[in-house]
């Protein structure tokens, strides 16, 4: 039999899981991962990131498909269903298992099988799906068990046609019209898939705007996108009670509306995957969430245990989540050149695209900031007009007097992509984190990252006028 002892046990093979046991075993650690699945990845690969960005890339190729008329001499538009789409996504999961089951053989990381509960403050037990149970004791852990879609007691789940974010990808069929109940990051990119399957979405947003984190300006126009895309937009709204009969479902709002549907997707919050893990036995406590409190060196109460990724909460990012876990194995490791997650780029993979990095206009006016804008539209660029892809803009947010790039806002198509371009200037120190930079920089033509330069000297152009205001008002 296998050595059971290690010097850490990592409990969950996603983003976060698998940042720390690789960082930990090219320290010379043993390290041994478990998870319930046979299969490594997590929920990132298996139920979230990794198949709704495939499904959302098969759409958005129909979409290009059915608008580009140089395709109508191909043959007409053409839709497929729901399950067809799922199956490039398929595709995608098998080799990212594939991908990452070969790294952990080959870097000798021991993976077992099965549901973990600890036993003691250095002991877990492993149940594997026979029940047979196996005793594993570590110097350290990573708790990586990442998050579920949160689930009210009064919606009945079981009901066929009632879906959350974890069970719509095993949906048989396509429906002719849909409820997505919570407009955050999950619900809009749900919402852009399901209209670009022409059916009709109905959104119910519980807040005033959509996404209220993102800068006013991206967030206005993701709601005109996704109206011309079909999808009806209801904000400030929150559910009475859901009912179920023969033709779908119907949604009660406390507004006194009701809406039908063949098919409701609940993606209203997530809750972290802590129960059932024994943390009682060594003395850790989670919120109302199941989220776990960590320290900025990502240890929970207990020193010798770490969390990271989406059981931790904010940022739940898949990115995020293997950085954070990179950097927990760097500091338990007592490695010194350790990497810090601050400055994080978020990615939303609605349609368009959405990215950004940094603070918005309204954090930067609550904190008094004399800021500018640089803007530069898509349309104007020549490698939108090639690609078809248009529709977009990129925002850069700088300081009035040093220059200093304090955000950038992207909406459109790559923009997960084009941000890091940005994001990289805003990470360097002095007088080299400067809107100047892209003014006075080559880029490639005709090409996305062009925009950046358009931006800057749209936002240079508009200091030189308001300070050749100011002077002239002096004198």
């Amino acid at each position: 039999m296998k050595d059971t002892h290690y010097d850490l046990i990592v409990i969950g093979s996603g983003p976060a899981g698998e940042g720390a046991a690789m960082n930990a075993i090219k320290q010379g650690w043993r390290v041994a991962v478990v998870d319930e699945r046979p299969m490594a990845g997590g929920n990132c690969t298996h139920l979230g990131t990794i198949p709704s960005k495939a499904l959302r890339q098969s759409v958005r190729r129909m979409m290009q498909y059915n608008t580009m008329p140089m395709f109508r001499a191909v043959g007409e538009p053409r839709w497929f269903s729901f399950p067809e789409v799922m199956k490039a996504a398929d595709d995608v999961i098998t080799k990212q298992v594939e991908g990452r089951t070969k790294g952990y053989a080959r870097n000798r990381v021991h993976m077992h099988t099965g549901r973990a509960k600890f036993i003691g403050s250095h002991e877990i037990e492993v149940t594997g799906s026979d029940d047979k149970v196996i005793t594993l004791r570590s110097k350290n852990f990573l708790l990586a068990t990442g998050s579920s879609p949160y689930r009210p007691d009064d919606i009945d789940f079981d009901d066929p046609n009632i879906f959350d974010s974890d069970t719509i990808l095993s949906m048989d069929h396509t429906p002719r019209n849909i409820i997505i109940y919570g407009a955050g990051v999950i619900g809009c990119e749900y919402a852009s898939i399901f209209s670009g399957l022409d059916t009709r979405v109905d959104l119910i947003n519980t807040r005033e705007w959509l996404m209220s984190f993102l800068d006013d300006e991206i967030s206005d126009a993701l709601s005109y996108h996704l109206r011309d895309l079909n999808v009806m937009v209801r904000h400030n709204e929150e559910y009475e009670r859901v009912t179920t009969n023969e033709n779908g479902v119907t949604i009660e709002l406390k507004s006194g509306k009701r809406v039908h549907g063949e098919a409701l997707l609940w993606s209203n919050g997530r809750s972290g995957n802590t129960k059932n893990l024994g943390l009682d036995k060594v003395g850790l406590d989670v919120d109302q969430r199941g989220q776990i409190k960590v320290n900025k060196d990502y240890q929970t109460a207990v020193p010798h245990i770490y969390a990271a990724g989406d059981v931790i909460g904010w940022p739940a990012l898949a990115g995020a989540a293997y950085d954070q876990g990179r950097f927990a194995a760097s500091h338990m490791c007592g490695v010194d050149d350790q990497y810090r997650v601050e400055d994080v780029a978020t990615g939303i993979w609605t349609i368009p695209e959405i990215s950004f990095v940094g603070k918005n206009e309204s954090e930067l006016t609550e904190q008094k900031i004399p800021y500018e804008i640089g803007r530069a539209y898509f349309k104007d660029t020549a490698r939108a007009h090639i690609s078809g892809e248009e529709v977009g803009m990129l925002k850069i947010l700088f300081h009035q007097d040093t220059l200093e790039i304090l955000g950038i806002h992207c909406f459109g198509a790559e923009a997960a992509e084009i941000i890091h371009i940005g994001q990289a200037i805003m990470n360097q120190e002095g007088e080299a984190n400067s809107i100047k930079y892209f003014a006075r920089t080559t880029f490639n033509y005709p090409t996305m990252a062009e925009a950046y330069r358009i931006a800057s000297v749209n936002g240079l152009n508009r200091i030189s006028r308001e300070r050749r205001h100011f002077e002239d008002k002096r004198y």
